[in-house]
């Protein structure tokens, strides 16, 4: 998961506070419930210590939603008076929090938004086809996703496309030039699909539609899209279609998250790239050394780290700060102090589902050098 979007969030001194407010609206008292939950999760921030002007700054975006209907669920992390992220969703968070502490508390986020990356649906007949490329938002304003783009590729259809059905004694050349029309058209849309991909980022194409015409896209397909591509018989629309793309989706998350922890378990067999335990992630991190941290879900006793003003500061014990000229080190989660380390320093991160509850933080990294 790529936390660059999260860079601008951690130029505040902090405090920060977290808000993750469920304001879905199922029944008549709705909106009134959601205004009681936040005032709930307003008055838990001040007896933390909010500072009042953060607690006006997110009022503000709170009240914003209640009144436009904005999204069913809200995160919003404010410090120094001003809200620095917000994020609306179109359901409510896995669970409500409000929390005040030295850092953003960004890790049910991120865990919620899971891993995102652009795909393709592409839908292919012998006129031609239809691509659309959705492209998930990460952007540091946590904006919602911008709608799908639509791309129409209109195929050649001045020669036939159907073969004919009679015995005429031409019919073996009009076949002929219907099979040539349809497999032009389609490598059209070859062409057009690996423009797009290669325009987007596409990690996954979804390739829909005509049996044949399938095949002869594939055909034109490069060989760096191939890898990607997922054919499926289901209809290019309607319900089905999309429980078929949430289906590809999931593996390919799960694909990309196995991938990452096989090169960890690898690189720590060796001893080489790989680092294990908090101590040591830490002072990997504090070293800018971190190319994948790996967290386990939000565990439910979170451990704790030391940090400093700067996404760099951080170790395990307050002294080891304090040999690094931080006079006043602060203790916070260990995912949050991780988290801000890692994307400071342009690192990813994978998060590992928890498979049962811990009382200790798992984490990883494989390193740069």
């Amino acid at each position: 998961m790529d936390l660059t979007f999260l860079k601008p969030l951690y130029s505040g001194s902090g405090p920060y506070a977290s808000v993750y407010l469920d304001l879905t609206r199922t029944t008549e008292d709705a909106a009134k419930a959601a205004e009681l939950r936040w005032r709930a999760q307003r008055g838990e921030l001040a007896s933390q210590g909010a500072p009042e002007e953060d607690l006006r700054a997110l009022e503000a975006v709170v009240a914003e939603d209640l009144r436009d209907r904005r999204s069913e669920g809200l995160v919003a992390f404010a410090a120094d008076g001003e809200v620095a992220y917000v994020r609306r969703m179109d359901r409510p968070p896995r669970a409500e929090q409000a929390r005040c502490a030295p850092l953003p508390h960004v890790l049910p986020l991120l865990a919620d938004l899971g891993e995102r990356f652009p795909y393709l649906v592409v839908s292919v007949d012998r006129r031609g086809g239809k691509i659309t490329c959705v492209t998930p938002n990460l952007s540091a304003d946590g904006g919602e996703d911008a709608p799908p783009r639509v791309i129409e590729v209109e195929g050649d259809d001045s020669y036939p496309i159907h073969k004919p059905k009679g015995g005429d004694w031409n019919q073996s050349r009009y076949q002929r030039a219907a099979e040539e029309a349809w497999k032009a058209n389609a490598r059209k849309v070859g062409r057009k699909v690996e423009a797009v991909a290669r325009r987007c980022g596409a990690e996954l194409i979804i390739l829909a539609g005509d049996p044949q015409a399938r095949s002869a896209v594939l055909e034109d397909l490069g060989e760096n899209l191939l890898p990607h591509t997922v054919e499926t018989d289901r209809g290019p629309d309607g319900e089905a279609m999309q429980d078929e793309i949430e289906r590809l989706l999931e593996l390919k998350r799960a694909e990309r998250i196995m991938k990452v922890a096989e090169r960890f378990e690898r690189e720590l067999a060796v001893g080489q790239r790989a680092v294990t335990g908090l101590p040591a992630t830490a002072e990997a991190a504090f070293g800018g050394r971190v190319e994948s941290l790996l967290l386990d879900e939000d565990p439910a006793a979170p451990t704790r780290l030391w940090v400093g003003p700067r996404p760099h500061e951080i170790a395990a014990s307050p002294e080891r700060l304090r040999e690094m000229g931080v006079d006043e080190p602060a203790e916070d989660r260990a995912d949050a102090a991780l988290i801000r380390a890692v994307a400071a320093t342009d690192g990813d991160l994978t998060i590992l589902p928890a498979i049962t509850p811990q009382a200790e933080l798992g984490v990883g990294a494989v390193l740069r050098y």
